[in-house]
């Protein structure tokens, strides 16, 4: 032992002479860090050059963007840490209560994970990550490396690589050669759709819960195999604000404990001791607030974590240079000098109080299993459609939470959907998650009924409680269930040898979509039915996919549709005859053929680049069907009469009414409209019959004088006219193909006060709200007295063609599961 104790000491007295010859940012890139924006594949050059010469480094590349760009963190410790990189992973997991095998260290580090540049065109701490990466490393260095003996720190130098090249190539190609700090210049306007978003134009600051998006899936992933004790999510905001850092703005979420509440004001108070000592500006506990639980800060603390957001001024007008209101110039070097004193000041803080942070962590999963927070300690999901319940699964399993399946009992609990407490007899098939386990806080937060919002003054969505996203019946239970382990044996998927006069497909859910589109992309022939019908003693809803050998003259028609149904996991009904027991048989007019349809995405400046990224997201990546992308400034050089149907996302449009598109629309065409696109077509003279909803009332002179409104309340005011997304309950017209696989309701994410006049004679109302509509989530007063009645979904004839009105977006974010079959109606079924 003592002579490995030699050579270990040798070992180290070499490298760390070798480790202070290491190239600082500065010196590898060839540049002053500040200096210019630097490439990505720069930055991962230099983290992989570190972690080859430095022993107290080791680099993981954990996945790949949409564009192929790598995504990697840097573990930096001591080198006996990072030797023993994988015990003290597990010892953390085990004081999480997520391990079974117990892998105690006595001296485990804390660990303090740095996420930068989850927003691309905030790239300032992209730049950061490289610096901070050399302070930790440097041996030199004589204020960081006693930090590494009881602090392990992860750097994610930078989460979204195809938004900030997208963002560096715009400034690099239009900045000049030097730097023009006027905002009025040219390389302070990033064009659209802006390096923001990843390939998709999805907000992957949006995505911790939902991990819709490939680079979220694989970070996820590897932060729940490590569950750090403190997580910092760096961004940039507008070039000029201060410095923004914790502790946060309220709500917080009621489940936030008083410990993660204290020690971010502790961490707050070590990063403003260094910003007091360099004059530089900054405030706290002002709009950024702890509620949406999808956040790089509140994923964190839902999963016990101390989760922060620091928000430097700059963002993408800030480019190298920028003169701010005040007459100061805030340069890329400034940016980089504020995130990086918070990065060490951050790591500086969990190390002076590393034994506290761990105690507190494991005190945290404690509580979690003992006594979890919240009224609720089991939920259960009823199985009321095979694949909503199995993607509902897979969120589950993705954030580690435990569950399991009924036993049969009678229980009483809080029906999601009547709003009321009801007994029920629990089915073998469905859902049960206990509160009793290590994620019982995130699992709460992600599905209790209502989430308190202690502050109405919030950044995001107030509600999004996933039995309304996945459409599924659920009842919450004060009391503890315990769960089956045993899971029920799955359906097997049948598959038919004999031919068939025709085969039958359900029509339920994005699954079955997925189906149509491969049986479409094969050029077979589908119908459906516009009415229920019953056939070989089944009965099948109205919309039920019908695949008649008739009109499908192809080679091995029968193993073809077989296949497609194996390989989608769909369950065929074969009909012997196309005379049905009851209902119109399959040859009559009621059975429409479903044409293969060219679909239109309009996009470019105006169009919102996340709304019409959902769209695009969800025909290729989720359901593979071919969409082209068509800019709207180029709509009038296109040939449209190539189109069946155009999607006209959330934006503003300079004349989404114009004579052209309308004819086309008489002409066969069909328009979607979604969102602000929707508004756009309302109260015209001519062709579109939709209406804005009028409130307004004739008033009376009361005599009264008008009240007098303080200003310092202006900001509450406009909260009364707010909904900044809240769950209503839309009555649906299940008859219409609109409502196609539907009961006769759908939950709807509000985000806006948007509803209309219901439609006329040439117009079908599908979806409408009632005066007992609101289910859930913060809307002010004057919101909720519009939101009482009207319009949301409907259908306009116009023609030959038809025009759909989506009010609300029931892609919000991809995660709002349940839209996404109302969505694949507008394309499919509605004609």
């Amino acid at each position: 032992m003592k002579k490995f104790y030699a050579l270990f000491l040798a070992f180290s007295c070499i490298y760390t002479a070798f480790a202070q010859s290491l190239q600082s940012p500065s010196q590898f890139l060839g540049y002053p860090l500040g200096n210019q924006f630097t490439y990505h594949y720069r930055i991962a050059e230099y983290f992989k050059y570190v972690a080859q010469n430095a022993k107290n480094v080791k680099l993981v590349q954990y996945g790949t963007t949409n564009e192929g760009r790598p995504l990697m963190v840097a573990f930096i410790g001591s080198q006996e840490n990072i030797y023993r990189l994988e015990d003290i992973r597990k010892h953390n997991l085990y004081l999480a209560g997520l391990s079974n095998s117990p892998a105690t260290l006595s001296n485990a580090p804390a660990i303090v994970w740095l996420s930068y540049n989850v927003h691309g065109n905030e790239p300032s701490s992209s730049e950061t990550a490289m610096q901070a990466l050399y302070d930790m490393v440097n041996p030199a260095n004589t204020r960081t490396q006693p930090w590494l003996k009881n602090t392990l720190v992860v750097i994610d130098p930078c989460m979204n690589p195809d938004g900030r090249d997208r963002y560096v190539n715009f400034y690099n190609q239009t900045r000049g050669a030097v730097p023009d700090a006027d905002p009025a210049s040219r390389e302070h306007m990033e064009p659209w759709p802006g390096g923001r978003t990843n390939h998709y134009y999805f907000d992957l600051n949006r995505d911790w819960a939902w991990q819709t998006q490939k680079e979220v899936q694989t970070r996820v992933a590897l932060y729940n195999q490590w569950l750090p004790q403190i997580h910092v999510d760096f961004h940039e905001q507008g070039y000029n604000n201060p410095y923004y850092f914790a502790p946060a703005a309220e709500p917080f979420h009621k489940d936030i404990t008083a410990w993660q509440r204290e020690f971010q004001t502790t961490i707050g108070k070590n990063n403003a001791k260094y910003f007091d000592q360099n004059g530089w500006m900054y405030f706290t506990k002002e709009e950024f607030d702890l509620l949406y639980p999808s956040y790089g800060d509140t994923y964190p603390i839902y999963n016990g974590s101390i989760g922060m957001t620091y928000e430097q001024g700059g963002h993408s007008a800030g480019g190298l240079a920028v003169v701010t209101s005040s007459g100061d110039t805030l340069t890329l070097a400034d940016r980089i000098a504020h995130h990086l004193s918070n990065s060490l000041s951050t790591i500086e803080t969990a190390s002076a109080h590393a034994d506290r942070v761990l105690s507190e962590f494991k005190k945290y999963f404690d509580n979690s299993r003992s006594n979890p927070p919240g009224t609720y300690k089991t939920y259960i999901i009823r199985n009321d459609n095979a694949d909503k319940l199995k993607a509902l699964v897979q969120v589950l399993d993705q954030n580690k939470i435990q569950y399991g399946y009924g036993v049969s009992r009678k229980v009483n609990g809080y029906n999601y959907f009547t709003g009321k407490t009801e007994s029920y007899t629990v089915n073998a098939n469905d859902l049960v998650v206990n509160a009793y386990q290590p994620k019982a806080v995130l699992l709460n937060v992600l599905l209790e009924p209502k989430t308190l919002v202690t502050d109405s003054n919030t950044y995001d969505i107030t509600a999004w409680s996933l039995p309304y996203a996945y459409g599924l019946r659920a009842y919450a239970l004060t009391e503890s269930v315990k769960p089956s382990t045993t899971q029920p044996a799955a359906t097997a998927v049948s598959t038919v040898a004999t031919q068939a006069y025709a085969y039958v497909a359900p029509w339920q859910s994005v699954q079955d979509v997925k189906f149509l589109a491969a049986l479409l992309n094969k050029n077979i022939k589908v119908r459906y039915s516009v009415t229920p019908f019953d056939a070989a003693g089944k009965k099948f809803t109205a919309g039920s996919l019908i695949i008649t050998r008739s009109g499908n003259r192809v080679a091995d028609f029968d193993r073809m549709i077989n296949h497609l149904a194996a390989q989608y996991g769909r369950t065929l009904i074969p009909l012997s005859s196309g005379f049905v027991d009851k209902g119109a048989d399959l040859g009559s007019g009621a059975v429409r053929y479903i044409q293969k349809p060219k679909v239109m995405l309009l996009t470019g400046e105006g169009v919102s680049a996340n709304a019409m990224g959902e769209v695009w997201h969800f025909f290729e990546q989720q359901v593979g069907y071919p969409i082209s992308l068509v800019r709207y400034r180029d709509l009038n050089r296109v040939k449209l009469s190539d189109f069946d149907v155009v999607i006209a996302p959330d934006g503003y449009y300079d004349d989404l009414a114009g004579e052209r598109l309308q004819n086309w629309v008489q002409e066969g065409g069909r328009l979607i409209a979604m969102e602000n696109a929707v508004a756009q077509l309302a109260n015209k003279k001519e062709g579109y019959a939709l209406k804005t909803k009028d409130d307004k009332k004739d008033e009376k002179a009361s005599g009264k004088a008008t009240e007098l409104k303080p200003y310092d309340t202006r900001d509450r005011e406009s909260i009364r006219y707010n909904i900044p997304g809240a769950i209503y309950k839309v009555y649906l017209d299940n008859t219409h193909p609109l409502g196609y696989g539907f009961p006769n309701y759908y939950y709807s994410l509000k985000l806006s006060t948007d509803v209309y006049d219901y439609l006329g004679d040439n117009g079908w109302n599908v979806g409408v709200l009632k005066k007992d509509s609101y289910t859930t989530g913060f809307a002010g007063q004057k919101a909720k007295e519009k939101l009482n009645s009207g319009l949301l979904f409907g259908v306009q004839s116009m023609g030959r063609g038809s025009v759909v009105y989506l009010t609300d977006d029931p892609l919000f974010r991809s995660f709002w599961e349940n839209g996404k079959l109302l969505f694949s109606n507008a394309v499919f079924m509605v004609q």
